[in-house]
């Protein structure tokens, strides 16, 4: 793994850590790199039920290093992501991810740091975090899926406020518009992080899967396509060695013990 994104397993907790603060954490084409590699990894290990992303230094990130990156896009006509690896932000052809994925935001939050959040699932951000989803001010505008997912996930009205004139923006309105989902003081930041992620880990790995498989779908593809498919997961499950085991552990009233089987 490259330097610029570290990873360490932590039991069933995958910690995704941005790691160039030199920089602000600023995205260049390596670290796009690092950071689809490291969603690679937590897809694949199969001990791993959920990722865990915040950022070392002051900042969470500044967006893209965008010299470095609009360099490569000149030249490639292509956003910089390894073909056969998942992209985090969901907006290319990539194969996509299946498991959940909590960011925890502090410092300064612009552009691609933004966008991340809305292709995550549970966001959280520290007090008086800055965000700005600045574009429009370069002379381009969001192409990492923030013109899909800020109207879906914070209203059109809110959305177009933000994206249409770059305007800064901190944790609490962040959370009023539903950017994020809680704001807590910087110092317990990634501890609530862990607290979110071990939750999400404590449960039936099958049916967290499936859950956020079905909440994708219904987005992606509609509410229609999302229904055709719930009786057939529904039963796929009902099969698992893990909904046996939810269903004896009530019945013996005892938290249930899940292996993801």
């Amino acid at each position: 793994m490259s330097d610029l994104v570290l990873t360490e397993k932590k039991g069933p907790i995958l910690h995704i850590v941005f790691n160039r603060p030199e920089e602000r954490n600023a995205f260049n084409v390596d670290m796009l790199y690092a950071l689809s590699r490291a969603y690679d990894q937590m897809e694949a290990d199969p001990e791993v039920r959920v990722g865990l992303v915040y950022a070392n230094g002051k900042h969470f990130t500044l967006g893209l290093d965008l010299k470095n990156v609009a360099e490569f896009l000149k030249r490639e006509r292509a956003f910089p992501l390894p073909p056969e690896s998942i992209n985090p932000w969901g907006t290319t052809e990539n194969r996509t991810r299946t498991k959940p994925v909590v960011c925890a935001a502090h410092g300064m939050c612009i552009t691609l740091g933004i966008e991340l959040l809305l292709a995550s699932d549970i966001r959280i951000a520290a007090k008086r975090t800055v965000f700005a989803q600045v574009e429009v001010q370069r002379g381009i505008f969001p192409f990492g899926g923030g013109t899909m997912r800020w109207p879906a996930q914070c209203g059109w009205g809110n959305a177009m406020k933000y994206i249409l004139t770059g305007d800064p923006f901190e944790a609490d309105e962040a959370y009023r518009i539903g950017l994020i989902q809680e704001v807590v003081e910087k110092d317990q930041l990634i501890q609530r992080g862990i607290e979110l992620a071990e939750k999400i880990a404590a449960q039936a790995p099958l049916g967290v899967y499936a859950t956020l498989k079905s909440s994708l779908e219904s987005v992606a593809l509609g509410e229609s396509v999302a229904a055709k498919n719930l009786f057939p997961q529904l039963l796929a499950l009902m099969d698992s060695e893990d909904a046996k085991e939810g269903l004896l552990s009530f019945v013996e009233k005892r938290s249930a013990v899940f292996h993801g089987k």
